[in-house]
């Protein structure tokens, strides 16, 4: 796959003047999605945020099935998406509902819906990883080097689309969300190194320890970083 130049100039013309837009960032982030679909060879698309907890929530998709995709991902912490926001870089499966020891409860979730192959690239702000957009297509497929090249272009929309919001002031509570993901990043990944160190786990299992103690002591996950950080474990 490869983007072609003039239909994504036209593309962003189009999001830059979308005539029906409502200045909202949520309308801006639909709009994404829906041109990412028709750009590329794909068949859903849809945007996962990070909250002020750095827990990757649902902003927006193309279609139900996509929705259903980035809402299990979010709320099950595994994943293309999650891997992608966790380390930062493109994951991919050629077939989601065969990843049953990888990601088993997302894999049940597609078993009986027309999603198989999914890419998640994240989406970088001021050079941290705020989200991730992620793409499927509804048959088996292996994703080359050029789509892998090509989404990971179109992330950078996602991304400018966000700074602009921000910078216009019409991202509402997302603005204190990305600001949050922005200012403990640095804290939370120190936090999962630690962990995997200690802990002798990969990325994602240090992210979701992380993630599972600050939801049950509801509270923010860049403060059960710094806990980690301070005093060598998870809170009790």
């Amino acid at each position: 796959m490869s983007i072609d130049d003039a239909a994504l100039a036209d593309s962003l013309r189009r999001l830059s003047h979308p005539g029906a837009d409502d200045g909202s960032i949520t309308t801006a982030l639909e709009l994404v999605v829906q041109a990412c679909v028709d750009l590329f060879d794909v068949d859903g698309a849809g945007v996962l945020l990070a909250d002020e907890q750095d827990m990757l929530v649902y902003a927006a998709a193309s279609d139900g099935p996509g929705r259903l995709l980035e809402r299990t991902e979010a709320e099950a912490g595994e994943g293309p998406c999650t891997e992608a926001f966790v380390k930062a870089r493109v994951v991919t499966t050629s077939d989601v509902t065969a990843e049953t020891e990888r990601w088993p409860v997302l894999a049940a979730a597609m078993a009986h819906l027309p999603v198989r192959a999914v890419l998640g690239t994240p989406v970088v702000l001021g050079g941290v990883p705020v989200g991730t957009l992620d793409v499927y297509k509804e048959g088996q497929h292996d994703w080359d080097e050029s789509e892998v090249a090509a989404l990971g272009r179109y992330a950078e929309v996602v991304a400018t689309t966000l700074g602009a919001a921000l910078q216009a002031h019409t991202a509402g509570e997302l603005a204190k969300q990305l600001q949050y993901a922005l200012d403990y990043r640095v804290v939370i990944e120190r936090a999962v190194g630690y962990l995997m160190a200690k802990q002798s786990v990969d990325a994602v299992a240090a992210f979701n320890a992380l993630r599972t103690a600050a939801r049950s002591r509801r509270t923010k996950i860049g403060l059960v970083s710094e806990h980690v950080l301070e005093t060598g474990g998870l809170p009790a």
